[in-house]
């Protein structure tokens, strides 16, 4: 501010007959004028700036205004970015595992694919990246970070993630490789006590309807009614005709699932429902967190205006925009553009408000509901409960976000240290150990795991690492998953996870008790 007072300064004593005389604007300045202003303004750059500068930077930082003017989500990419991504999508290139959003003027961890690599580094949302391969990522959109996280099957990527307090960071350098695994929807289905089948959903896909549709049968014991978990924590949203072929499976037959409006009359759409769902009349639960996005949140919007399932879990991201891919010559550049909006059966805007906000402000809010202004407006499920529209679906119980592991613990994977620890109790382990008594015994598993592996801190790093009750408690878990699976298998590992998840337990404490809608 001090620099442009002093810019403002310096204009105020030039000669007034240096000044153009002032001209009334215009009602409205024509297209022609418009392009003839941007012309001359471009030469007086390229002839005037202190600085020399290509007229390709000049462009591209035009054509990134013009996109982020209309929303934070419309964006270019390169032709040579773009085909990066659709060879990876093709199957053609390997993958990190880790999705990537912009939040708050960085390019932060959306969700980490399950078995990916960057699971095992224990890379997690919420985490900031910072540079790939040595080079710094300030300036970059999210889709150009996320063309840098995928490569040649076997080839490795060194990420520098920043994680914690913007001010007091904690930082930590992973090599992540590059793996042949694909996207899934489905990637956990398991039948927990009591027969409440659980399912995890990581994307919706082409073909995720029917992936959820064949987990719910494999899992949800009978007799009706069934129990369901569906679980879309860290799920950043993915095909909208997915998320409508995944309502239709809860949903009754002429249920309105979503809306979708546009300015062109060809994205006004209502989406309905033309049969009765194969669950429809199950009792389910939905878990959700500020990770769960776009898809994710037209889904438990649409769920929850029709009382059919009790959402639990955090806010969510708040994104909920229909965007198209154009190509545009002569190189067949991609431009993402945003071309509808979702509307809940309620009439609820998901999308928080992005008009008169900067992109960081904007981030800013994820997950938190966006300004008083955005949810003042109240809307009604069927069965007359109020609900409220913009910044994101609003759970029905809201649950405490667990706290990430240190950064410490990312680079202690980074040096095996994590396996080291876990691979040694586990062959320690007497022969006839059984995996129900190891997953039962959370004391045992910590007094066992932990001490070991802050020793080998200590010894390797030459710091004393501190640990919080609950941080202390998620890493013991994660060390305690690894001896379970090279113990008794994956299968060891899944059970573990799931039996000590809070969220889990909460979901399944719910559907025990006399099943209502929440109010």
């Amino acid at each position: 501010m001090a620099t442009l007072r002093r810019a403002v300064a310096c204009a105020a004593f030039l000669p007034a007959l240096l000044l153009p005389a002032a001209r009334p604007l215009a009602a409205q300045v024509s297209t022609y004028q418009l392009l003839q202003t941007f012309s001359d303004l471009l030469n007086q750059i390229r002839v005037n700036y202190v600085d020399s500068v290509t007229t390709y930077h000049l462009m591209r930082g035009a054509i990134e205004g013009m996109l982020a003017s209309l929303d934070p989500h419309s964006y270019f990419q390169e032709h040579r970015q773009s085909s990066r991504i659709d060879a990876w999508h093709a199957g053609l290139l390997g993958w990190t595992g880790i999705y990537v959003g912009d939040e708050e003027g960085a390019v932060v961890v959306m969700s980490v694919a399950s078995g990916s690599p960057a699971e095992r580094a224990h890379v997690s949302p919420g985490d900031r990246i910072k540079a790939v391969n040595d080079t710094v990522v300030a300036g970059l959109r999210a889709p150009d970070v996320q063309a840098r996280l995928v490569g040649e099957d076997g080839s490795k990527v060194r990420i520098r993630l920043e994680r914690g307090s913007r001010l007091q960071p904690d930082t930590a350098t992973v090599t992540v490789k590059n793996a042949d695994i694909r996207e899934i929807s489905v990637s956990r289905a398991r039948t927990l006590a009591g027969g409440v089948g659980y399912v995890r959903l990581e994307e919706f896909l082409e073909h995720s309807g029917e992936e959820v549709s064949d987990a719910i049968e494999r899992v949800s014991r009978r007799p009706a009614p069934r129990r369901i978990i569906l679980d879309l924590r860290g799920n950043p949203g993915g095909l909208v005709a997915a998320a409508l072929d995944v309502l239709s499976l809860f949903l009754r037959d002429g249920q309105v699932a979503f809306r979708e409006q546009g300015r062109n009359p060809g994205a006004n759409v209502t989406e309905i429902v033309h049969h009765d769902g194969r669950f429809s009349g199950d009792r389910l639960v939905l878990l959700i967190d500020q990770w769960s996005g776009s898809s994710s949140e037209i889904v438990a919007g649409s769920l929850q205006d029709h009382d059919r399932a009790i959402i639990l879990g955090r806010r969510s991201f708040g994104k909920a925009l229909v965007q198209a891919p154009f190509y545009v010559q002569p190189a067949g550049d991609l431009v993402m553009l945003t071309i509808a909006h979702v509307v809940t059966p309620s009439g609820r805007v998901v999308q928080r408000r992005y008009e008169g906000l900067t992109v960081e402000q904007y981030y800013a809010l994820a997950g938190k509901g966006g300004n008083a202004e955005d949810t003042t407006t109240t809307f009604k499920t069927d069965s007359g409960r109020i609900v409220r529209g913009g910044g994101g679906i609003a759970p029905d119980s809201t649950l405490p976000a667990p706290a990430p592991p240190p950064a410490w613990f990312m680079a202690a994977s980074d040096s095996n240290l994590d396996y080291a620890v876990a691979d040694s109790v586990a062959a320690a382990l007497p022969s006839g150990s059984e995996a129900a008594a190891w997953i039962g015994d959370s004391a045992h598993w910590t007094a066992r795991l932990l001490p070991s592996l802050l020793d080998r801190v200590r010894k390797q790093f030459g710091v004393a690492p501190h640990l919080d009750a609950e941080p202390a408690a998620r890493i013991a878990r994660l060390l305690a998953a690894r001896v379970a699976e090279v113990r008794w298998g994956k299968e060891a590992r899944q059970d573990l996870l799931l039996a000590t998840d809070p969220d889990v337990a909460a979901a399944v404490a719910v559907l025990n008790r006399p099943f209502a809608p929440a109010r």
